[in-house]
């Protein structure tokens, strides 16, 4: 196995001090906030178990394309002026996905835990149509 130069913990670790993160209870707070767009990063299959209410689905392998207004898959919902917080299943994708966008010079946050707490938490839950 080839050794590697750096982790993908050493990579998340890198990229939370460089973005905005987002405490759970704090992100349940803003659920009725119409300048905030919840976008759920995780795979399809993820999300068949359960979503955050109004969120947003964008898989994470076309989230640089989505968000990029000169792209040919750019979505709409990219477009607004409005508060824009990435969520996986616990943090890692998410984080380093914040801080792509940042890059770009997209404005976004995270959710630090991810969905992984977030019903523990209180945070509502839907669940996808059958």
């Amino acid at each position: 196995m080839p050794k590697l130069k750096t982790t993908a913990a050493a990579m998340v670790a890198k990229a939370r001090a460089q973005i905005r993160e987002i405490e759970t209870v704090d992100l349940i707070a803003m659920l009725d906030d119409p300048e905030v767009v919840i976008v759920d990063i995780r795979d399809v299959r993820e999300r068949q178990r359960g979503f955050i209410p109004g969120s947003v689905h964008a898989p994470r392998g076309m989230l640089e394309f989505w968000v990029d207004p000169e792209s040919p898959y750019f979505k709409e919902v990219f477009g607004q002026d409005k508060t824009y917080i990435l969520h996986c299943a616990s943090g890692w994708r998410s984080a380093l996905s914040t801080l792509t966008l940042n890059q770009m010079g997209f404005d976004c946050a995270h959710l630090r835990e991810g969905f992984s707490t977030w019903a523990a938490q209180g945070g509502p839950v839907n669940a996808p149509d059958p």
